[in-house]
């Protein structure tokens, strides 16, 4: 089996190794391939990932590669981290929105719109490599808003199996099952945990948790409200939940609560973007140490909880026909029978050697559906003006979605994306 990872520089790296690390008795993996168009940073990550590997024995290889098509040829999964335009153009969005009195945020809003136009050209370029020298592969993307992403790779590269991975879904459950755990006092085994959550990336509600068939939700829901009920100054406003009587994504907090999000920005710097850039230094001063060959706990700095489990996880549930359910980004077809079959949704799928199949779903209820569909809008409009360089189509997006500017705003804030994010936006300035 071959591996690769797009965006192999990423310092998120190496806890994906430790992950297929501990998956070699499981997985045939021969050789991890990871790609990068930066030679340096690539030399460095992959050289920490080569000597990890090399300290437990070395049970698959690690090459590193400057070369996309080559790296991609012949492999079984491909998976994608990438980040166009690398931590500064995180930081531009994130002032972008700052400057304009919006949500600067590298997923949501404005700032995930300017990721979005970056980074879809780059996946399907990958999907068109996949497509022509690796045509059985899965490619499983991480890439940011990892939702949009997929939806445009469903749109335009429908040849090939791609799946949108979040690890959002899988810290919720983690969190769920240590609450109940801590709570019986007994052990629960999260592969037989699954999570209900319907929604789209970064725009889920989860709404019922299981393990082994039996219904536990009910604690789940009235523990988390209780907590709520006890904090001095709760996230969530206890009246909104109990009204849902659902726990929303984490994200949620940007279109429920836009002017608290829009005051914590006035307090930057330093924004997100410079905290991680700031980790990123310190660990890859780390990862350059020849003596290291064991992840440095700094690396939990940079968030991503659960992420090489869930990579790892969804590939070995692939290839060995396990059926594992987990909750990922993938196309509709009709499993919310009420909802349109050709919208990429993030909800609970079974994985098997056959593929990635959503599991039947109750769609949410109206006050839900009523920003999942305008976000959804947005987030069609994006894919075409992303694929096309379609200015009219990010105008259109810009209005619709709920977190953009006024209209009489749009064109200036389109401009100021466009100008700032220029040297990685050719489709728009041809």
């Amino acid at each position: 089996m071959k591996i690769t990872v797009v965006g192999g520089g990423s310092t998120y790296t190496p806890e994906l190794v430790n992950g297929f690390l501990a998956c070699v008795d499981s997985l045939p993996l021969q050789e991890l391939w990871l790609m990068d168009i930066d030679p340096e940073r690539l030399n460095i990550v992959g050289g920490f990932a080569q000597r990890m590997v090399k300290g437990r024995g070395e049970p698959f290889k690690v090459i590193l590669s400057t070369n996309q098509r080559a790296s991609i040829a012949g492999a079984s999964y491909v998976v994608t981290q990438l980040r166009v335009g690398m931590m500064p153009a995180r930081r531009g969005d994130e002032y972008l929105g700052k400057r304009h009195g919006l949500i600067g945020q590298e997923t949501t809003g404005i700032g995930g719109m300017a990721k979005a136009l970056r980074t879809i050209p780059a996946v399907l370029s990958i999907a068109k490599d996949i497509l022509e020298a690796a045509p059985d592969a899965l490619l499983a993307n991480f890439t940011n808003p990892a939702g949009l992403v997929t939806e445009a790779l469903t749109r335009y590269a429908p040849g090939i199996s791609a799946v949108g991975v979040c690890n959002v879904g899988i810290t919720a459950k983690m969190h769920m099952l240590g609450q109940l755990e801590k709570a019986t006092g007994s052990r629960l085994d999260p592969e037989h945990a699954v999570l209900d959550t319907l929604g789209l990336n970064h725009l889920t509600w989860h709404r019922g948790f299981s393990v082994a068939g039996e219904d536990l939700w009910p604690e789940i829901f009235s523990a988390f409200v209780k907590s709520l009920k006890q904090e001095p100054e709760p996230e969530w406003d206890v009246r909104t939940i109990e009204s849902l009587g659902m726990i929303p994504n984490y994200y949620l907090q940007y279109f429920y609560y836009t002017d608290k999000k829009l005051k914590a920005q006035e307090k930057w710097p330093p924004s997100r973007a410079e905290e991680v850039m700031e980790i990123e230094k310190d660990l890859l001063r780390d990862y350059a140490d020849p003596n290291l060959t064991e992840p440095p706990p700094d690396l939990m700095k940079r968030g991503g909880a659960y992420y090489s489990t869930l990579a790892t996880q969804l590939i070995h549930s692939h290839h060995n026909d396990l059926g594992q359910i987990h909750v990922v980004n993938v196309r509709n077809n009709g499993a919310v029978k009420d909802w349109p079959s050709d919208w990429v949704l993030e909800l609970p799928a079974r994985v098997d050697r056959g593929g990635i199949h959503p599991l039947r779903a109750d769609p949410l209820p109206a006050a839900c559906f009523g920003l999942i569909a305008q976000v959804k809008m947005y987030e069609l409009l994006t894919v075409e003006a992303a694929v096309h360089g379609d200015r009219n189509a990010a105008y259109q997006a810009l209005l619709a979605h709920p977190l953009g500017p006024p209209a009489d705003r749009v064109p200036a804030v389109l401009d100021d994306l466009l100008e700032t994010n220029k040297s990685w936006l050719p489709q728009f300035f041809d």
